[in-house]
């Protein structure tokens, strides 16, 4: 069998907007997610014994159990007879970034396990083993610009295609709190909510069109930038940078960050922009990149 590769792609936050606290303790949320040609490498050989190695600028950033061995464990549990072999994870993005990392790898690595094992394609709810992972996994494995709500597991599909975006990808490189989420939720002080609302996004203007877009991305922004960059103030000189850019059109902050990310008139102005924030801060990540 030929090797399966599939690319986790880095997920980016559009639009993110916190409704309230749950009776479980958890928030719920409505962000609109897309997804940057960005990401780590995961190659799947089928034919090896089950494992994973990992390489790559941020393999070493990865401590404790990894996503993709809990996924190895549950897919085993669910059906033995699939062929799982070894993994091989090219580890491309930050870890603990706002833009998905650990759970945009167990997405791809449960597409290539179903791309490997095509027997088994309508036998397995793959998007339930997905949402056991974890909240953002879902979403990873649409691997779609989408809508999510919920915790963001309950996925609402676009009824229209989203433009493409040229962007900068830009993160700090800090050491952030192991709990910086669950901080930023505090901040937050969101009111409990009186029923859970997993019901879809109210109609907004036309997404399609691309000054539609970044009209609701202006309007709807993303309420963790604010009690994230009280936790981390790094994420201010990011979106400083950003904002200072030529070219740049927004500029917000990715989940509960440290990662930031510009739109752009064109892609020129991102890669442009991208070399001048590197120059500047040798110590940061920074990619250029499509979105959507």
């Amino acid at each position: 069998m030929t090797d399966v590769v599939e690319v986790a792609r880095a997920k980016i936050n559009l639009t993110l907007n916190v409704l309230g606290r749950r009776n479980d303790g958890y928030h719920s949320l409505i962000s609109l997610v897309a997804f940057a040609n960005a990401g780590d490498h995961v190659r799947l050989v089928a034919d090896e014994p089950p494992g994973l190695t990992i390489t790559g600028p941020f393999a070493d950033a990865i401590t404790g159990e990894n996503i993709v061995e809990r996924a190895f464990v549950l897919l085993s549990q669910v059906e033995p007879r699939l062929s799982l072999g070894h993994v091989y994870l090219d580890k491309q993005l930050p870890v603990a970034a706002g833009i998905g990392g650990g759970s945009s790898d167990a997405a791809a690595f449960l597409r290539a396990v179903h791309s490997a094992n095509p027997e088994f394609h309508d036998r397995i709810d793959w998007m339930a083993i997905a949402r056991r992972l974890g909240a953002d996994v879902s979403v990873c494995f649409a691997n779609r610009a989408i809508w999510m709500s919920g915790t963001g597991e309950t996925l609402h599909e676009l009824n229209m295609p989203l433009p493409a975006l040229s962007a900068a990808l830009v993160n700090p490189m800090v050491c952030v709190p192991p709990d910086k989420t669950a901080r930023v939720f505090r901040l937050l002080g969101a009111p409990l909510l009186d029923e859970l609302r997993d019901a879809p996004p109210a109609a907004v203007a036309d997404i399609s069109n691309r000054s539609g877009l970044l009209s609701l991305m202006a309007r709807a922004g993303n309420d963790m930038e604010a009690p994230a960059t009280a936790i981390v103030p790094q994420i201010g000189d990011v979106l400083e940078s950003l904002e200072a850019s030529a070219g740049i059109e927004i500029a917000h902050l990715s989940g509960a960050g440290p990662t930031c990310f510009g739109i752009f008139a064109d892609m020129p102005a991102a890669q442009a922009a991208a070399r001048c924030i590197s120059a500047a801060h040798p110590g940061w990540w920074v990619r250029d990149t499509a979105i959507g």
